[in-house]
């Protein structure tokens, strides 16, 4: 029994375990002594030498966190493929009346409840998608980071902003609410990414522009942003870039376009976040050029009345 115990938790154990499988002090004792096996925290032993994989590094980090501790923020979403896996800490989370001497290698959350968070099967205990978003975003350093996680997470189908915005409703005080109910909606209309959030939302709404449809397939491409009726597509570049095969895509889907008579506009982070009042100009020309009859809105940020110059729109009341 004890090594079956063992198996299911990658090789590590806890003193409490191995002594209800009938293992002695003593016995665990010798066996660190003799060099077979390796004590990683105060009660948590692994049965084996050597390095620490990482499933044994996180049940170690469980098996030290104590009863009902579940992997949470970073962790979890390297679980849950959210991001991919990186070195760094173990995040876990555990109830918040509980006191824990901090390890290196370890950071501990304290919560109300870690079990009504907890993903209901999933081995080795971690928080469900919904909660791992929320708390990876309310820790967000910004709005952008906080967005992102919401905006990932649906858009890898992981979840759906429905089920991220009733995971909201339990909880209480919560940093970012509105900004992540916004984006919510967002994620829930194709937005898939910061990029395309501040697209949506610093360029086209803030401008009055009409409202593009979100990851339309055409000719075998999924469009970022299309204003179908006036044959207009928005491709937008992330900051990553594009390796070589994705910078293709790109370009048969851009040519796809222009064939069909449509016309493709393309840019990047730095256009949206820095001068997204020039992207929306640029957009609205080629728009009015296709048969669109309306006219940008100035926004908050609209300097020297440029827009309104160019195409004679009154100032909103403030």
């Amino acid at each position: 029994m004890f090594f079956e115990v063992a198996r299911t938790q990658a090789g590590v154990v806890s003193r409490a375990q191995a002594r209800r499988c009938g293992i002695t002090d003593s016995r665990i004792a010798a066996q660190i002594r003799s060099g077979r096996w390796q004590r990683v925290f105060p009660g948590v032993i692994a049965t084996f030498t050597g390095a620490m994989s990482w499933p044994a590094r996180l049940w170690a980090a469980l098996l030290y966190a104590g009863t009902g501790a579940v992997l949470s923020h970073r962790t979890a979403a390297e679980l849950h493929g959210l991001v991919n896996q990186r070195p760094g800490p173990v995040h876990v989370s555990v109830p918040h009346t509980r006191r824990i001497v901090g390890r290196e290698g370890l950071v501990v959350h304290r919560v109300v409840d870690p079990h009504r968070l907890r993903h209901s099967a999933r081995m080795p205990p971690r928080t469900c998608v919904e909660e791992t978003v929320l708390d990876l975003a309310v820790s967000g350093r910004s709005l952008d980071e906080a967005v992102a996680w919401p905006l990932t997470a649906v858009g890898s189908r992981l979840t759906t902003a429905g089920r991220i915005a009733d995971a909201m409703q339990t909880r209480g005080r919560m940093r970012w609410r509105r900004d992540l109910t916004a984006a919510l909606a967002d994620a829930a209309a194709g937005c898939h990414s910061v990029l395309e959030y501040r697209y949506r939302r610093f360029v086209e709404r803030a401008h009055g522009l009409p409202d593009g449809v979100r990851q339309q397939r055409r000719d075998g491409w999924y469009d970022d942003v299309s204003y179908t009726e006036f044959g207009v597509h928005v491709e937008l570049d992330g900051r990553l870039g594009h390796a070589d095969g994705g910078r293709f895509r790109d370009h048969r889907r851009d040519n796809a376009a222009v064939v069909s008579g449509g016309r493709v506009l393309r840019y990047g982070y730095a256009d949206v976040v820095s001068r997204p009042c020039a992207v929306a100009e640029e957009v609205a020309g080629v728009l009015a050029a296709s048969g669109w009859a309306g006219a940008p809105a100035l926004c908050p940020e609209c300097s020297n009345g440029e827009i309104r110059a160019r195409h004679h729109v009154d100032e909103p009341p403030r």
